[in-house]
């Protein structure tokens, strides 16, 4: 059963490192700053639904992890 969690948490820590790594900034830097205004003025929808599965599989990525490491806590 330990080794199962291990691996299980190796998995979801490989999972949340990749998911983290692809989203992108809130902001880009110095053109972050100067064209932000327009982005917000008219919104940026191309990327919404890539970013919301990224923001949800980040989200579930830490839960399982979190929640493995407690399990190997409470098993040792």
């Amino acid at each position: 059963m330990r080794i199962f969690l291990m691996i299980f948490q190796v998995i979801a820590s490989l999972i949340l490192i990749a998911s983290i790594l692809m989203q992108s900034g809130k902001s880009a830097g110095l053109s972050g700053s100067i064209g932000g205004g327009a982005e917000q003025l008219f919104g940026k929808k191309k990327g919404r639904g890539y970013e919301a599965l990224l923001s949800k599989i980040t989200t579930v990525g830490a839960i399982i992890f979190i929640v493995c490491s407690l399990l190997l806590v409470t098993i040792e």
